[in-house]
Parts: C-alpha cells; sequence; structure tokens
C-alpha cells in the first residue's frame, strides 16, 4: 500500500471535501475505486483512512467497508482531511518524562491530558512536538517515531523509536503482537473474576468518534483480571493481545463495565477522577537492536490511586509481579 507522504503536498491541499451522487458509470465499483476517482493524486492508504474514520457517508450512514459495491443515485459524502504527513510539525522543547532512553529508543511515561499526535484542535503541545526538539534524528522518522498512540486522557507508558530500523523493527513486533501491553482499568461493576473477552472492533455506523464491537471489525482480544473491587467499582488488570482504537474501552463498555470517567462509552465521573480511569502500567519487549528483553513499570498516577483506593484487594501500588 502506498505511504501517505507520496502525493505532493500541493495536490493534496487543493483537495476538498466532497457531496454528491453515484454516477451512473461508477454502478458496482466498489466505494475505495469511487474515492480514487474523486481523488486522484491521494494515496490508497490515505483514502482507507477516510473510510476507517467514518468520513465517508453513504446515504446518511458512515460506511466503513471500502468494497462496499455502490448503485447510482445514491447519495455519497466525503469528509476530506490532509495527510498527516502534509502538514507541517513544530519543534517545541516540552519536557519529556522519560523512564528509558538509549541510542534508538525511548519509553515515555505519558501524563494524562496530553495528546501525543497533532490532529484538529490540537496542532501544538503534542508528545510529536515534544520529539522532534528532543533529539535532531526525529523530524526524519515517519510520526517522529511514535509508533502506538494512548488516547488524551490515558497515562502510562508508550514506546518511541530513535532511528528508522528501530521504527520499522517496533511496528512489526506490534503488528506481530510481540509487544506486551498492559493496563490498570478503574470500572463501574463489580467484577470479581477473570474474563476475556473476544469481540471485533470497528468504528460505530451511527457516530464515527466512537469504535464498537461490530460485525465485519477487525479481530480484538482483551483478558480482563479484577485487582480490587468494591460495591459498585472494579480495578481490573487488562492485557492486550492487539492493539485496535479503544480497545478496552470499547470492550469493557460492552461487558457492562464502562471505565469511570468515560462519558464516550457510558461512565461517570467519581472524585477527583475527571479522565477516564485507565492507566498503561507495564510494557514488555525484546530490544531491536540488543536483543534483550526489557519490562518497564509505572505506577498509577494520582487521581487513579485515589479513586481506587477504597476498593477491597487494593494495593495502592501497580500491577502485581510480571
Amino acid at each position: 500500500m502506498e505511504d501517505d507522504a507520496a502525493p505532493t503536498e500541493s495536490l493534496l491541499r487543493l483537495a476538498r471535501s466532497w457531496e454528491g451522487v453515484v454516477l451512473p458509470e461508477w454502478a458496482g465499483w466498489r466505494l475505495d475505486k469511487a474515492l480514487v476517482g474523486l481523488y486522484p493524486g491521494a494515496s490508497r492508504s490515505h483514502l482507507q483512512s477516510l473510510i476507517d474514520e467514518g468520513r465517508v457517508v453513504l446515504e446518511g450512514a458512515a460506511c466503513t467497508v471500502a468494497s462496499r459495491k455502490l448503485r447510482p443515485g445514491s447519495r455519497l459524502a466525503v469528509e476530506w482531511r490532509l495527510p498527516v504527513h502534509a502538514v507541517p510539525f513544530e519543534a517545541e522543547a516540552i519536557p519529556i518524562p522519560v523512564v528509558y532512553e538509549d541510542a534508538h529508543l525511548l519509553v515515555v511515561n505519558k501524563r494524562a491530558g496530553w495528546v501525543v499526535h497533532p490532529a484538529a484542535g490540537n496542532w501544538s503541545g503534542t508528545l510529536l512536538n515534544a520529539l522532534l526538539a528532543h533529539h535532531a534524528t526525529a523530524a526524519s522518522l515517519p510520526r517522529a517515531g511514535i509508533v502506538h498512540r494512548l488516547d488524551k486522557d490515558t497515562s502510562g507508558l508508550m514506546v518511541v523509536a530513535k532511528d528508522i530500523e528501530t521504527y520499522h523493527a517496533l511496528v512489526a513486533a506490534l503488528s506481530e503482537r510481540q509487544v506486551g501491553r498492559e493496563y490498570m482499568a478503574l470500572v463501574h461493576g463489580r467484577v470479581l473474576a477473570d474474563r476475556t473477552v473476544e469481540a471485533p472492533i470497528g468504528r460505530d455506523p451511527r457516530n464515527r468518534v466512537r469504535m464498537g464491537v461490530v460485525a465485519g471489525g477487525k479481530p480484538a482480544r482483551t483478558d480482563f483480571v479484577p485487582l480490587a473491587a468494591g460495591k459498585g467499582h472494579s480495578l481490573l488488570h487488562c492485557i492486550l493481545h492487539s492493539g485496535r482504537t479503544h480497545q478496552i474501552r470499547v470492550h469493557a463498555a460492552n461487558m457492562g463495565w464502562p471505565l469511570v470517567g468515560d462519558a464516550l462509552y457510558g461512565g461517570r465521573s467519581e472524585g477527583e477522577l475527571l479522565r477516564q480511569g485507565l492507566h498503561a502500567a507495564r510494557l514488555k519487549l525484546m530490544h531491536p537492536v540488543t536483543g534483550k528483553f526489557l519490562v518497564w513499570e509505572a505506577a498509577p498516577p494520582a487521581d487513579l490511586a485515589m479513586a481506587s483506593q477504597s476498593l477491597t484487594g487494593w494495593s495502592g501500588e501497580g500491577l502485581p509481579s510480571a
């Protein structure tokens, strides 16, 4: 698949959102083929991202299936956005909470409320802007070396590449599920037994901001292990076996355990915890260069720890020993 950097910036800046009817000559075409016709300068990967994000609306509903066959006369709308590589980003001298760093990678303990990558409404002050100022090679790397993300309001550990070889190695390791990512989540509901949720995740067809368990979504598996419980809340150890957008939030909500503070998926704020109660507490991987197996841990921040303190079984610390 083509890279987002392939089209010329000047060509893509001419592109605009589009709305109209499916033309007779498009009869039977796949949706992605029609988008190529509408945006001939755009890469297929970028057009696919528009579909995945729910920015393509067919007959009034977001269509996230690229192979959907079109019928003449149907209403089609595309909400265009620039590829991330077509938007210039500035280096900003923002302190980075580094847990580990060597010549090839660094591990960051991201604070809640910090946006990882610039996007509409947050073009500055992000982790990416900070990385561009942190080391010179960041500017030459895709997304300044960021290989996976945490939601704005999720705290915890992230690994970032510092050279292109490490970047590709980490992307491959994530794709092959060779990077261990374990979280702590404070949820509504009393959970007393281990549960594994294996359910496909895709864009919510009724609300493109949300993800959901949907037929035809991407396979996703999360293990939930109770750490502590109270009358109406539980603290869970969450182990990812895939890395879908909002995966823990979606799987927990689908089980009837929305995260505390996660209004998007039905959660309510509790006390001082005004954001979703999710923390990336442990990160495990094989160093792409040295071959050494490394494990990092980060204790939950004060807001999550305080909100959990009344739960029976809560130690006040991080995850149990690996």
